[in-house]
């Protein structure tokens, strides 16, 4: 979300049932949070159980990655609405793991492993990238003034679609079984496009239901009805749980660290594009918290909230798991509920800690099969793809922008699908090159920088 697209105007402020510093009683604080939850809680651990599955990360690794996910998220929720010292933004937001770094992470992590590296290698190459990046993010929290006239909502929107669009791809092998299931020759069967199907059609049909509280929950209804069936057609897997601990205790790189250039050329320009995200949607939750979207206290909780962004990825690569960024999801269940309090945010965080906590919270979700997952994950990975479109909705799209836009999707789409392009270059430049998404964005970054604007 561009906050360009957001106005300074204080004048149409909600009508809230809790302000930013007032404290709910314990039941409604407990009542506000679990809804914020039930939001939440599919999409912060999606990216690492796709990830997981596409590598074939072991089920009790993936256990612990999952756990982990919902323990940073936490963290980071936690110092975004407490604000401590210059981390955080003091409004109720809510951070989980980011979808944009799914398709190099994959993509490049796949190719590693394919190249005969281990599992476990490849594992610490792309942690070590995680917290290499982390200081990117950091960094561009203390100079967002300047990071903001040089990647415009022209480049963040081309960038943001890019990453939506190649993630289509891994949805559809998701709805069709996986990785595992092109393996096995059980892709796409009958089974996994029923069960597929069934949780897309009921997130269609849900999202329809002029029910607030049963659309902001679709996605998370739609599944546990998947899971369902699933059961049903004894489809769940719940060898994960075999060995699993009473409690999740956090082990600091696991897998060790090691780094890869290739990660993190793509990497770095998504923690960039990242950071601008999260300005919006900071700005958003100011606007519905009746707070200041301008001046000097927006601009300090902007910085605080792209600082916390950033430490928590670095956390997020040290316990084993993968970049984090804040969540537009709560701004729904704030003008669901009316509720803006800060604390209530407290308590969504300690939620997420103790069910990170809990082994066997991690296992039941990695029981589901990937084929239901993928019903799920074409809305989400779909909605980024809208979500890029809606930020480019909200320039002037001349014809300079329109040709930064064609040549961006051109380049970033055509690498995504015909690497074989860059198999001649020197080794730096494939590396540069490999990922759609940064072929896409340093285009779009460079056209943007050297086309000249035309005058209004």
């Amino acid at each position: 979300m561009s906050d360009q697209k957001l106005s300074s105007n204080q004048t149409d402020q909600l009508d809230l049932v809790y302000g930013l510093n007032d404290r709910p009683r314990p039941i409604i604080a407990f009542l506000a949070a679990f809804q914020h939850l039930l939001a939440i809680i599919v999409p912060i651990v999606t990216p690492g159980l796709l990830i997981c599955l596409a590598l074939g990360v072991s089920k009790e690794d993936t256990n612990m990655i999952l756990s982990m996910s919902l323990v940073i998220s936490g963290i980071a929720t936690f110092l975004q609405c407490k604000k401590v010292g210059p981390f955080g933004a003091g409004l109720l937001i809510v951070q989980g793991t980011s979808f944009n770094f799914i398709g190099p992470i994959i993509g490049i992590g796949s190719a590693m492993v394919a190249a005969g590296t281990p599992v476990e290698s490849v594992m610490a190459a792309i942690f070590g990238v995680v917290i290499a990046g982390s200081f990117i993010e950091m960094g561009v929290s203390r100079i967002l003034p300047w990071v903001k006239m040089l990647i415009t909502p022209l480049v963040t929107g081309i960038v943001v679609l890019l990453i939506g669009l190649t993630l289509i791809k891994e949805g559809l092998i998701s709805m069709g079984g996986g990785y595992q299931a092109m393996s096995n020759n059980t892709f796409a069967n009958a089974d996994n496009l029923i069960m597929s199907c069934t949780v897309l059609a009921l997130i269609i049909i849900l999202n329809r239901i002029r029910i607030t509280w049963v659309k902001s929950s679709a996605i998370l209804i739609a599944l546990i009805a998947g899971y369902t069936l699933a059961g049903f057609m004894g489809h769940l897997d719940f060898s994960g749980l075999k060995d699993a601990p009473l409690v999740q205790v956090p082990t600091p790189m696991h897998f060790g660290l090691s780094f890869s250039w290739s990660l993190f050329i793509p990497m770095a320009f998504i923690y960039l594009v990242t950071s601008l995200e999260a300005i919006g949607d900071i700005t958003a939750t100011s606007k519905l918290s009746n707070q200041p979207v301008d001046g000097a206290t927006w601009m300090e909780r902007i910085k605080g909230g792209v600082l916390v962004n950033g430490a928590n990825s670095f956390l997020a690569g040290i316990f084993n798991t993968f970049p984090s960024s804040v969540f537009a999801q709560n701004n729904g269940v704030i003008q669901l509920t009316g509720v803006a309090s800060r604390y209530v945010g407290i308590w969504i965080a300690v939620l997420l800690v103790i069910l990170g906590l809990l082994p066997a919270v991690a296992g039941v979700i990695q029981a589901v099969p990937q084929a239901v997952l993928g019903g799920a994950v074409m809305v989400m990975f779909g909605a980024v793809a809208a979500s890029g479109i809606n930020i480019l909705s909200g320039i002037h799209l001349d014809r300079r922008a329109l040709l930064i836009i064609a040549i961006s999707l051109a380049l970033g789409l055509g690498v995504a699908q015909v690497p074989q392009i860059l198999e001649h270059l020197p080794e730096l430049f494939r590396n540069i090159f490999s990922s759609g998404v940064a072929t896409g964005g340093i285009a779009a970054l460079l056209l943007n920088i050297i086309l000249p604007e035309t005058k209004k």
